[in-house]
């Protein structure tokens, strides 16, 4: 697999160049599975995997369509893109004005404002909460065989229950597919706003709410209180959903791969990523278990 966390200069300036921006001054915002790079003019260089062309495609029209309906949300420019360079998928965006992480309500306002939108009438695809999950493993070369083999079946029974159907719950809407506090924005104006939205797709809304219920009562990033008011202003508490320990175990696994990943290549994080995965083994005790973010 890639190693998606080195920077990805070639495709910067080659796509930059057709595009017709000046990369030389470009400032990295974050280097990781998907890059972001801040060129002076006010644009936001967005730099993805090699396989993530048709999704890219799909998210600047998700970006628009979303706009047309009136939901804050970040803006593709009117360049040409996604662009195939150097081996990357590269999109163009606009700069946000001040900002920070949004709050819990700030996602729960965001989530029940889109669920309630009808599908768009084009092809926007089926949620997948088990997408990378195989090249993550496949690259997360400090782990044991015996760890590795673990997350693995884990990964197996998960999606084997996901393929069988999961019991009655909410009707299929568009979901965002990584609703956190990091995408749902807070404007210095006081607005939120939705960015990154590379797993836009239609399914089941409990996947965007179990982002929040995991942080919750897996990572402790969420307190009780927060989650309370979480539930409130969006109206349903999916932790009493009778399929919310499939979807949270998912999302479970896919923390912990996503660190094993860049353990690899941040020696930084190797101990966060082993914590991960002995906390899913049960060798840390009950959740919630204190995780720290991968930056």
């Amino acid at each position: 697999m890639t190693n998606t966390a080195a920077p990805a200069i070639d495709a910067l300036h080659e796509a930059c160049s057709i595009a017709g921006f000046d990369a030389r001054e470009a400032q990295p915002i974050r280097v990781a599975e998907n890059q972001i790079w801040r060129l002076p003019q006010g644009v936001i260089v967005r730099i993805a995997p090699a396989d993530t062309g048709s999704s890219a495609a799909r998210e600047i029209t998700v970006a628009r369509w979303l706009a047309e309906c009136g939901i804050p949300v970040v803006r593709p420019l009117t360049v040409e893109q996604p662009l195939q360079r150097a081996g990357r998928v590269v999109t163009f965006w606009e700069e946000l004005p001040p900002h920070a992480h949004g709050s819990t309500e700030d996602v729960a306002a965001a989530l029940k404002e889109l669920h309630t939108l009808p599908l768009p009438n084009f092809d926007i695809g089926h949620l997948d909460p088990f997408v990378r999950i195989p090249e993550r493993l496949s690259a997360a070369l400090t782990l044991t065989s015996d760890d590795r083999k673990w997350l693995v079946d884990l990964h197996g029974d998960l999606a084997g229950e996901w393929e069988a159907g999961l019991p009655p719950g909410l009707p299929t809407a568009p979901v965002h597919g990584d609703a956190w506090p990091g995408n749902v924005v807070r404007l210095d104006q006081g607005a939120w706003l939705l960015m990154d939205l590379e797993r836009f797709s239609a399914g089941p809304p409990e996947w965007d709410l179990v982002s929040t219920a995991v942080r919750a009562t897996t990572t402790g990033a969420v307190t009780p209180a927060e989650y309370e008011a979480f539930c409130d202003i969006y109206g349903h508490d999916v932790t009493t959903w009778a399929g919310y320990n499939v979807l949270a175990r998912a999302r479970e696994l896919r923390m912990a791969t996503y660190a094993a990943q860049h353990a690899v290549g941040d020696p930084r994080w190797q101990p966060e990523a082993q914590h991960r995965i002995d906390c899913l083994r049960g060798r840390h005790g009950p959740r919630p278990w204190h995780w720290t973010g991968i930056l």
